[in-house]
């Protein structure tokens, strides 16, 4: 907004308090924080709520692949052949046989319930969500039929286990004799810890190679399922249809929405529900606004008047109480946004802040899933909070913009 040189004069003098004024300049003062602490709170919880969807997906999905062929009965005989028609398949990245069992696992006299993951060598070490996360030992000793597994950090943190020290797996569905079924105990070398950030994953998995899983679950050649990836997994049911034909009869095919279709569409409702909510603290900044550019105007009514008489126009009236209106929403919205990056930067060191000042643990892994407090800001939703902040401030402005504006001086100055 272009405002003429008395007008800018007009506008510092009513910006700034005048004698008699301090209300006023209060009643602003709370528009500018209230705009201010509505622009960080949703810059700071919509960064955070995008960022754990982002970080499940990335690590539920890194893991999981975007949609499993599993076999029934939890077996898939021809695996190979499955395999070679998920590769064949127009838009499939990847396609990787394994095994998952839940099981038990034992060391020094504790028991923790684990799922146990058999992989081929050579998907292991392309694994990312696995190889960039190893905190000892390493992934490429693990080697089959040597005894080897890598276990997650919650779970060894449970079992007291570490690097070089031996856990025992029971398989419950082990050899028959005359006198029941005898469980299959196996003692395995912890070659490796990993964290990948999920606790349900970081105290649930054991991960070995494909022969040896076989060999504990008393498989044979077969697997469990077929994990595959897409180039792109908000059309990964449109990508599979043709390999779900295919292995129609044989096996089924599940994607990551009906996999995990509770956790996120849970996530995207909280998301939306939150930016509503936080949305009000705005809208009840832009009342704020309103309410302290109407006592301006009664206070300057008189100002407005000598103003109009002296030649002023109404649109010149009009764009000085705009541009006050529209200088707190600005002021509160850019210093809102600074305000919110540094504490989105900073977010763990705040959050061990409050946690040492509450006594409270804030972010548990077991509840949140995740070890750590996400952010990924939306540049889109950025300029959209920036922009429905000064929409807001506008639209506040117009009332006492035009009440002002429509002032009669003949009437004001008759009667002062």
């Amino acid at each position: 907004m272009i405002l003429r040189p008395y007008e800018r004069t007009i506008f510092k003098r009513y910006l700034l308090p005048q004698r008699g004024e301090g209300f006023i300049f209060v009643a602003a003062a709370f528009s500018f924080v209230a705009v201010m602490l509505g622009v960080a709170a949703l810059v700071i919880v919509m960064s955070v709520m995008n960022g754990v969807r982002a970080d499940l997906f990335e690590k539920i999905v890194g893991l999981n692949g975007h949609a499993v062929v599993q076999g029934y009965g939890g077996r898939l005989d021809d695996w190979q052949d499955i395999v070679n028609k998920a590769k064949a398949t127009p838009g499939v990245t990847s396609a990787t046989p394994l095994i998952e069992q839940p099981l038990l696992a034992t060391f020094n006299g504790r028991v923790e319930g684990v799922l146990v993951r058999g992989m081929r060598m050579e998907d292991i070490q392309r694994n990312d969500t696995l190889g960039g996360k190893v905190l000892q030992g390493r992934l490429s000793d693990l080697t089959p039929e040597a005894g080897t597994v890598a276990i997650g950090s919650e779970l060894a943190r449970n079992l007291g286990a570490a690097v070089g020290t031996n856990i025992t797996i029971i398989n419950p569905a082990g050899r028959s004799t005359p006198f029941g079924t005898v469980p299959r105990e196996i003692s395995y070398r912890v070659a490796a810890i990993f964290e990948i950030g999920v606790y349900d994953f970081d105290k649930a998995y054991v991960v070995m190679p494909m022969q040896d899983a076989q060999l504990l679950l008393l498989l044979g050649d077969q697997i469990g399922m077929v994990e595959v990836k897409v180039h792109d997994p908000d059309k990964v049911g449109e990508i599979l249809a043709p390999l779900v034909r295919q292995v129609s009869g044989q096996a089924v095919v599940q994607d990551w929405r009906s996999m995990n279709a509770s956790l996120f569409e849970a996530l995207a409702i909280e998301r939306v529900a939150m930016f509503v909510i936080l949305s009000l603290i705005v809208l009840v900044a832009a009342f704020n606004i309103i309410s302290s550019l109407i006592m301006l105007v009664r206070a300057k009514t008189r100002d407005m008047a000598i103003l109009r008489t002296m030649g002023a126009p109404r649109d010149a009236v009009l764009r000085i109480f705009m541009a006050i209106g529209l200088s707190i929403g600005i002021s509160g919205t850019i210093v809102g946004m600074i305000i919110g990056f540094s504490l989105l930067y900073f977010r763990q060191h705040v959050l061990k802040i409050a946690e040492y000042l509450t006594g409270q643990s804030l972010w548990d892994p077991s509840i949140r899933f995740l070890t750590e407090l996400p952010s990924k800001p939306d540049p889109f939703e950025i300029v959209g909070i920036a922009l429905m902040a000064v929409v807001f401030s506008f639209l506040a402005t117009l009332y006492p913009a035009l009440k002002a504006a429509n002032t009669d001086p003949v009437q004001v100055l008759r009667y002062e």
